[in-house]
């Protein structure tokens, strides 16, 4: 029988290497770069947030104030979205405000995560869970962006672990909303990648995808829905790069005589994507301004700004939950009005490594100089009322003409922007180094940044346990009538917060940057509890049931609650473990 040549050439023989084995294709899932880079991000994630995971139930990290009032934001918003989705701003809190979901950062993003389980113990759950994946989606966010940007990988691992666990983030172990910002990274590379656009080769037609730039689009509203405070210089920032950029575009279009091509489906993405961005951010944005309609005293002025504005040496101060800078820069701290708004160290290692980056890079020389301009620029806005003595023109500027920007009162948060451009800058320096080095010995120590760019991220953040719901607050809440908790002031307001992840029970209680109304004259009124009066303000407003913590009132406005007696109101009074429930 003939054999025709193709078959024969297809045969192997003695003199062919044998053929490499092929892989499966899990095997090449596995072992992609990106599996890689995300699994990467959940271990260092998991390592660097330690001992967040180990008693994810009873502890939490920073302290028992803030984090327990977000970790109520994340279980309401997923109760009410599956339960009554029209009234998703009038939580169950300060008991009978409206809009009082708004009161603060909401982190509607987290939301789907409320999904699943249900009371307190689900919440701190919950909320441990999510703090350990918003620092690896930072991770992923950062390496993404670079590499999109033509870092290497090394250079872009050093570069997410050195924005994604800076050693300034760890003064913020309990503002969740501050700390979720990888959403930023993700946008931004998702949109450069859509576009086609890099730092190393610039636009190419050619590599334009519409579908990463409407998911560009979408992640950048997602970030946006977890608040402003992170998200309002975000849409700045698009808003900004967009103009450049068709400017730019319309220049090349204007003086090249082969104009650069876009395309319809480019086009059509940024519009769609861009209307879902604008129209998420405007309809959270209407919830605020309501809430400024329904409290004035909300609305705050720039004494706030000028009381949280850092000095200068606040940039190259770390935070005290910083386990290899913390004790070296205490007295630094200790000259710092508030230290943890003004600790702002993004890391020796990084700020050397972007140094490097002006000089020797893959970038080119304008980017460079553009990037060195930007994290220059972030910092004296970052500096607040305290550069040139009253921050104009600067960030004082932008309070008075830029509609929101006035509610940031915080302008060291801007440092999330600028150890972004200095990771970016680094990378940059990382990954000329690594392809001018031939020596194996040499390519070997580029990993000593990355080594020390990981110690200048361990953290010391302490992780409280979290204080339970008294029984008496439990009974109360079954009876399905509003409560007020006694004493109604200070942290434990969030801790009750917390507590009515049971079910949701309408409470009284809460605490905001502001004091509404009703809450104002509920906490005057019951100052005298129980006694005719505040028993019949209490009935009339629509309050069943006051629990009151004898250990917490004494000396506070409330202290006698736990002793006056009840004879002639009409009330019952039952001590349960301890905490007093009075039925009204």
């Amino acid at each position: 029988m003939e054999t025709s040549a193709a078959a024969v050439d297809d045969e192997p023989t003695q003199d062919d290497p044998p053929a490499p084995p092929r892989r499966s294709a899990a095997w090449r899932v596995l072992t992609h770069e990106w599996t890689l880079a995300v699994l990467g991000g959940l271990f260092l994630a998991a390592l660097l947030t330690w001992p967040t995971l180990r008693h994810p139930a009873t502890t939490i990290p920073g302290d028992i104030g803030d984090p327990t009032l977000q970790a109520w934001q994340i279980a309401w918003g997923g109760h009410v979205l599956l339960t009554d989705p029209l009234h998703l701003w009038d939580s169950n809190t300060f008991y009978p405000e409206t809009y009082s979901y708004v009161y603060s950062d909401t982190l509607l993003g987290y939301a789907p995560a409320g999904w699943f389980g249900s009371g307190v113990e689900a919440a701190i759950v919950r909320y441990n869970i999510m703090y350990v994946l918003l620092y690896a989606l930072a991770f992923i966010g950062a390496y993404a962006l670079v590499r999109q940007l033509g870092a290497g990988r090394l250079a872009a691992t050093v570069a997410g672990l050195a924005w994604g666990f800076s050693p300034w983030r760890l003064a913020h172990g309990g503002h969740m909303n501050i700390l979720s910002t990888g959403g930023i990274a993700l946008s931004l590379a998702m949109l450069a990648r859509g576009h086609g656009w890099s730092l190393t080769h610039g636009y190419q037609p050619e590599k334009r995808r519409p579908g990463w730039v409407l998911a560009g689009w979408v992640v950048g509203a997602w970030q946006i829905s977890l608040g402003f405070g992170i998200g309002l210089p975000f849409a700045y920032f698009l808003m900004g790069a967009g103009v450049v950029a068709a400017a730019g575009y319309g220049w090349s279009w204007w003086r090249r005589k082969r104009r650069p091509e876009f395309g319809g489906r480019l086009l059509a993405a940024n519009v769609l994507g861009g209307l879902i961005f604008g129209g998420l951010s405007v309809w959270m944005a209407m919830a605020y301004f309501k809430v400024v309609d329904l409290n004035p005293q909300a609305r705050r002025g720039l004494e706030w700004t000028e009381l949280f504005s850092p000095p200068l040496k606040g940039f190259f101060t770390a935070p005290g939950e910083s386990w290899f800078w913390g004790d070296r820069h205490a007295v630094a701290r200790e000259q710092l009005g508030w230290a943890a708004e003004m600790a702002l160290l993004p890391g020796v290692t990084l700020i050397m490594l972007a140094a490097a980056g002006l000089f020797f890079s893959v970038f080119k020389v304008r980017h460079r100089i553009l990037l060195a301009v930007g994290a220059v620029g972030t910092v004296l806005l970052g500096l607040g009322s305290t550069l040139g003595g009253d921050g104009e023109p600067g960030y004082i500027t932008l309070s008075k003409h830029l509609p929101g920007w006035d509610a940031l009162r915080t302008p060291g948060r801007l440092m999330i922007w600028t150890s972004l451009l200095l990771a970016i800058l680094a990378a940059g320096a990382l990954t000329a180094a690594a392809k001018a080095t031939r020596n194996n010995i040499l390519r070997a120590a580029l990993v000593i940044p990355l080594a020390l760019v990981f110690v200048e991220s361990i953290n010391r953040t302490a992780h409280p346990e979290v204080p339970k719901a008294p029984a008496a607050f439990q009974a109360a809440a079954k009876a399905g009538k509003p409560i007020l908790v006694l004493p109604s002031d200070g942290l434990l307001e969030l801790n009750i917060m917390l507590w009515s992840t049971d079910g949701f029970p309408k409470i009284a209680n809460g605490l905001a940057g502001f004091e509404p109304t009703s809450q104002g004259q509920i906490r005057a009124a019951t100052q005298s509890f129980p006694d005719a009066t505040s028993v019949a303000y209490l009935r009339g407003i629509g309050i069943g049931s006051v629990v009151v913590l004898p250990q917490n009132v004494v000396g506070t406005r409330w202290d006698g609650a736990q002793s006056r007696p009840v004879d002639g109101l009409g009330i019952t009074r039952e001590e349960i473990d301890g905490a007093l429930l009075f039925r009204l």
